[in-house]
């Protein structure tokens, strides 16, 4: 787009660009500072900056790539994915061209054409041209989607508000502005490269058809070019005002990112903690702040929150959202040392307190966010809090908490022990076989109650069957403390985990295998932080390997349709999806059958977060709904690979099933069941 020569006939050009330019970009900047940067600043010091090209090479792909984004679209064939893509790139194109033909043109005119040459500008300017044609489309169907055929992610009162709007007025204007000022160029000037623009040729030549004087087409021209810029440069002041701060904050907040597996959660020194969770704004780390600042209020997180989907108070792009309102609102008072937040608590006042115990833990709100949030942290510091500092738990979940304290268990009113499970099984513990390889780790729910008897049985008597050199602790064996973790009592889990790892290495324990995915993700993930550093292992994993590798042989008969779940804490934590499916479909007879929402898509069961003891209040029980996504695939068994998700979906096809014929099954039964076809041969 080319620029005009003189300003009012005495100014050159470059000074009233730049002049311009300075003046908004100071406000954008001063804004920034104002409402942004200096809160951000107010939260707790977080160790961020190590491995620091691990996390540059991190912002490539969700930014650059934007992976995150399309995986909607790859998914789910949500165009607007593939259109954010497009406007994205799209705006790096007018990026390049306003650096090329206003910045630099402006102070030298020929600055565009050395760089690109006469045939490159050509060429661009017309790319430009067709681009914008294109945004104006993609424009169009953006709004009818957000205000007419509305999804159900941009159907929150956040995602409803007229910043969406005024942005898309901007860019209307912007993608007009740049086809008519070219076309008035062609019918003022009529020669260089700028004219041949695709369509703003096109547009001239219609102008001088219809007799447009070549003295009007100038004046359009420079209006248009003069409001061209204005509107780029009130993008600024528009970015640091509204959600579309996420423009800047995203990319920090992918550098700035946890770089653990997904769904550890922090281990804080509760010796030097002035105080126990995060409450008031300075007891959240600058990155939990920033969150709120690279939040593209999209929905996309709400949209896929189980708890949110059942009609719950919960919506996790509210809770990032409301933290951010929150923080704006008392933190100038805080840097004024005149702090007003003890008259206006976060909780309840910005979040309710049922959402922050809604929560099921299940990261699917962090494994759908295009920005780089991470919800589930905060949530959990929040319950810390309420928990350590106030006292505040549903009463099932203090239940579950004192139970762990005073039995190392959270199954209250269980009459079996640690043992009872193995009776006949000739299983022997880690005092029997101080040498085992392998430490089997049963886990509270399945040597507590009495349908997981079953399935550690299975456990057993299929590693018997592949001859692995294995034990078990029996009756030294305790809870790992996670359940404790996830309700909040950070002071209990640390206390729990620390004797466990006592234990482990007091019996000089390397190797572990375990049967439920919480156990293997807090003891794979997270003792780490309490120096307790296994090789921990999941046995579907295990298994899988057993039988690729042939020392495990699955050859009995199991003719039913099978539908795998996938556990939160196997798959989407720590991305164990094909293995089970693996194990599923070595075995003869069994068909496969997916649900609607498997793998990284998958629902919680309605047990994880600690929700295994909370009751739910509120909307439609969640393992119910999963339990019916279940039914609709029209198979016989459902079979799982965590024991909290075998009671759930027990529960749920006891509500939910008319025809009283399907059932639910731990996987490893299933192998338990075709390789006992082995033993009797």
């Amino acid at each position: 787009m080319s620029h005009p020569d003189i300003l009012f006939n005495t100014i050159p050009i470059w000074v009233g660009v730049y002049a311009l330019t300075a003046v908004f970009f100071g406000i954008a900047t001063f804004i920034l500072y104002k409402d942004a940067i200096r809160l951000i600043l107010l939260g707790k010091k977080s160790n961020l900056l190590d491995n620091k090209l691990e996390r540059f090479i991190g912002i490539l792909n969700p930014v650059f790539g934007q992976s995150k984004v399309l995986q909607s679209f790859s998914i789910k064939t949500d165009v607007a994915g593939l259109a954010h893509f497009f406007i994205f790139w799209g705006f790096l194109s007018f990026a390049l061209s306003y650096i090329l033909f206003i910045f630099g043109d402006s102070i030298w005119h020929r600055f565009s054409e050395t760089i690109l040459t006469d045939k490159g500008i050509r060429i661009f300017v017309s790319y430009l041209d067709v681009l914008a044609l294109i945004f104006l489309l993609v424009i169009l169907l953006g709004v009818g989607r957000r205000w007419w055929k509305t999804p159900r992610r941009l159907s929150f009162d956040l995602t409803q508000k007229l910043d969406a709007a005024v942005i898309l007025t901007f860019i209307t204007l912007l993608m007009s502005l740049t086809i008519l000022t070219e076309a008035f160029y062609v019918v003022g000037y009529g020669k260089g490269p700028h004219a041949e623009a695709l369509i703003g040729k096109a547009i001239g030549k219609a102008f001088i058809s219809s007799n447009m004087p070549q003295s009007t087409a100038i004046i359009l021209h420079e209006i248009g070019w003069w409001l061209h810029l204005l509107i780029i440069l009130s993008f600024s002041i528009v970015i640091a005002l509204s959600k579309h701060t996420h423009l800047i904050g995203a990319p920090f907040n992918f550098f700035f990112r946890s770089l653990e597996t997904p769904g550890t959660l922090t281990t804080p020194n509760l010796e030097t903690a002035e105080s126990f969770g995060a409450f008031n704004i300075k007891d959240f780390t600058w990155k939990q702040l920033l969150d709120g600042y690279a939040c593209a209020v999209c929905g996309r997180c709400s949209d896929v929150c189980p708890a949110n989907f059942s009609g719950k108070l919960l919506s996790p792009m509210h809770i990032v959202a409301n933290l951010k309102d929150h923080m704006q609102e008392v933190g100038p008072s805080i840097i004024k040392g005149e702090s007003i937040e003890g008259n206006n608590p976060l909780v309840p006042n910005n979040i309710p307190k049922e959402a922050i115990w809604d929560c099921l833990t299940c990261g699917a709100c962090v494994a759908e966010c295009p920005v780089g949030v991470e919800h589930v942290q905060t949530i959990v510091d929040i319950r810390r809090h309420l928990v350590m500092e106030k006292a505040e738990i549903p009463e099932t979940g203090q239940a579950a908490l004192v139970s762990l304290e005073q039995r190392g268990h959270p199954w209250r009113g269980t009459t079996y022990n640690r043992t009872d499970w193995m009776k006949d099984m000739n299983v022997r513990t880690v005092d029997e076989n101080p040498n085992a390889e392998y430490l089997l780790w049963i886990g509270c729910t399945s040597a507590l109650e009495k349908r997981g008897h079953t399935v550690a049985r299975s456990l057993s008597r299929v590693l018997q069957r592949a001859k692995v050199d294995f034990a078990v602790l029996g009756q030294k064996e305790t809870c790992t403390g996670d359940p404790a973790r996830r309700l909040g009592n950070e002071y209990l889990y640390q206390n729990i985990a620390s004797q466990t790892i006592e234990t482990l290495k007091t019996h000089k324990v390397r190797k572990i295998i375990t049967l439920c995915p919480h156990c293997f993700n807090v003891m794979k993930n997270e003792y780490p932080h309490l120096d307790g550093n296994f090789e921990v292992i999941h046995y579907s994993k295990f298994v899988d390997t057993l039988i690729s590798t042939g020392k495990l042989k699955v050859i009995g008969e199991i003719k039913e349709n099978v539908s795998y779940h996938d556990s939160c804490y196997l798959g989407r934590h720590n991305n164990i999806y094909e293995e089970p499916r693996n194990i599923a479909t070595s075995i003869p007879g069994l068909n496969l059958l997916e649900m609607k929402k498997n793998r990284q898509q998958g629902f919680c069961c309605g047990a994880g977060g600690g929700h295994a003891w909370l009751e739910e209040n509120q909307g439609t029980r969640i393992n119910h709904m999963r339990t019916d996504q279940f039914l609709e695939t029209g198979a016989d068994t459902v079979a799982v690979s965590c024991p909290f998700c075998l009671q759930m979906f027990d529960e749920g096809l006891s509500s939910r099933d008319e025809s009283k014929k399907r059932k639910a099954v731990d996987l490893i039964e299933l192998v338990d069941q075709s390789t006992s076809a082995t033993q009797e041969k």
